[in-house]
């Protein structure tokens, strides 16, 4: 778990962040819809043209889906076939990083921001996530700013996410808990000789 970063903000009522971001931000949002939003599944590496295009880092071929929410993507690093599913949601208020042949599944949340409740002036903590290879983040799962999920875990559909996730375990319910450990076949084909079909 990693410790949170807190902006300075004087109230509650203006953000800590700079302006100059929150503009390039808007800019974004506007581009992903008007370019990207619309396209079929196939388009992914237009998708991934435009990602680059506003500092996203990607290495290889990661999938991103065309309903899949970026806040921020120059916080976004995505390794080669990791997934981004459909509708899920990258809060880049901070840093992401999904390595390589992780999965998150639709409406999953990666969420890096959350506030100083402690202070009258809630000011925005930030803390970077990330999601180790071969790890799979099920279906609306919310991952909580600092997280470390582990090489190979499996996060359970809805579960909350609030610790670390050591590699190679299962992980669910709210909170989530370890359920134990995943375990692959010796008879299966390693996820790296799948051909990449997301």
């Amino acid at each position: 778990m990693r410790s949170k970063r807190t902006y300075d903000q004087k109230s509650a009522y203006e953000s800590g962040r700079p302006l100059a971001g929150r503009l390039l931000q808007i800019i974004w949002d506007y581009a992903w819809l008007v370019f990207c939003s619309w396209t079929p599944k196939a388009f992914n590496p237009w998708r991934l043209f435009w990602l680059r295009l506003f500092g996203a880092h990607l290495y290889g071929t990661p999938f991103v889906h065309q309903r899949a929410r970026i806040l921020v993507p120059w916080n976004l690093t995505m390794h080669h076939r990791s997934a981004l599913g459909d509708r899920a949601n990258a809060y880049t208020l901070d840093e992401i990083e999904l390595k390589a042949r992780c999965t998150i599944a639709q409406e999953a949340y990666l969420c890096t921001g959350t506030h100083k409740f402690d202070d009258i002036n809630i000011p925005l903590q930030t803390a970077r996530i990330v999601v180790g290879e071969d790890a799979f983040v099920g279906a609306r799962a919310f991952v909580l700013p600092g997280v470390n999920v582990g090489d190979g875990s499996v996060i359970g559909a809805c579960a909350v996410v609030s610790a670390d996730v050591p590699p190679w375990m299962i992980a669910a319910g709210n909170p989530a808990r370890l359920m134990g450990k995943r375990v692959i076949s010796q008879s299966e084909t390693r996820s790296s000789d799948l051909s990449f079909n997301p």
